[in-house]
């Protein structure tokens, strides 16, 4: 269950467009992350209005979709999240198209390729919420976190053979490893109060005990206190701004998480179900 909890969350981010384009940002939270109290999004191209559409995606993914001429474009975005309301941990019967989609390999989490691995490494653990935190202590001895360490096209595999990487790295092996054993997995970007450096974080949420549960596999921030922003296969579904069409060269970002107490202590043992 979630504490009762009110955060603030917001960024601020900088382009330069040297060439028309299209954008599409997911900074807002979810639908179903929890009543939002305050929003404001702000839209400038060199100091003047910028029109922004909304966009519904699956899971409550809330997009806006700009088209920004030449200029010095600036995004800001603020809200104010009353995390109260618990997840509904609703019980799913297995295998259900939308698992199924969950369960094939996709861009950045090659479970095809892992197989082997994944039955070597873990194989003998049985499928349930003990190979969901044994896959999790897998990955943290597999991988040091190392800002920088990791490229945009990186794979779940690049991550294993290299050894290091971010957060987002840490869970595409997690998903790759959990699709790889039969397990449903997809990557979540969350805003998560605690998280240092401040960013926007990814994780995993797997189909575990007929649930959806909760996996933080660089285990750098507490779970109760994290917001849904994007829910997808991986992070090709799920980045934070993704350019369609023109140039548009990310400058700077200012991420803000914050809570309105102090942050609750997470072992990273227990299943936990995100709002």
């Amino acid at each position: 269950m979630r504490e009762a909890v009110v955060t603030r969350v917001g960024c601020k981010l900088a382009f330069d467009v040297t060439d028309p384009a299209t954008l599409v940002l997911h900074v807002a939270p979810a639908a179903g992350a929890g009543p939002l109290l305050e929003e404001r999004l702000q839209v400038t191209v060199d100091g003047a209005d910028l029109p922004v559409e909304v966009l519904a995606f699956d899971h409550g993914t809330v997009g806006h979709l700009l088209r920004s001429p030449v200029g010095d474009l600036q995004i800001a975005y603020d809200a104010v999240v009353d995390g109260s309301t618990p997840a509904e941990e609703l019980v799913e019967p297995l295998h259900t198209p939308e698992q199924l989609v969950y369960l094939r390999p996709s861009r950045y989490c090659p479970s095809d390729v892992l197989s082997g691995i994944a039955a070597y490494e873990l194989g003998h653990v049985d499928v349930g919420p003990d190979l969901l935190g044994e896959t999790g202590t897998w990955v943290a001895s597999r991988l040091t976190y190392e800002l920088g360490a990791s490229g945009p096209l990186d794979t779940a595999l690049d991550s294993l053979l290299h050894g290091k990487g971010v957060c987002r790295d840490f869970s595409h092996l997690a998903i790759t490893m959990l699709r790889a054993l039969e397990i449903p997995a997809r990557l979540v970007s969350v805003y998560a109060p605690g998280l240092t450096p401040m960013d926007f974080h990814a994780v995993v949420e797997a189909h575990v005990d007929g649930r959806w549960r909760l996996l933080d596999a660089a285990r750098m921030a507490p779970r109760q206190t994290m917001v849904r922003v994007a829910t997808g296969r991986d992070a090709a579904d799920t980045a934070f701004i993704t350019v369609l069409g023109g140039d548009a060269e990310l400058l700077s970002t200012e991420i803000t998480a914050v809570t309105d107490g102090d942050l609750p202590l997470d072992d990273h043992t227990d299943l936990f179900t995100l709002a």
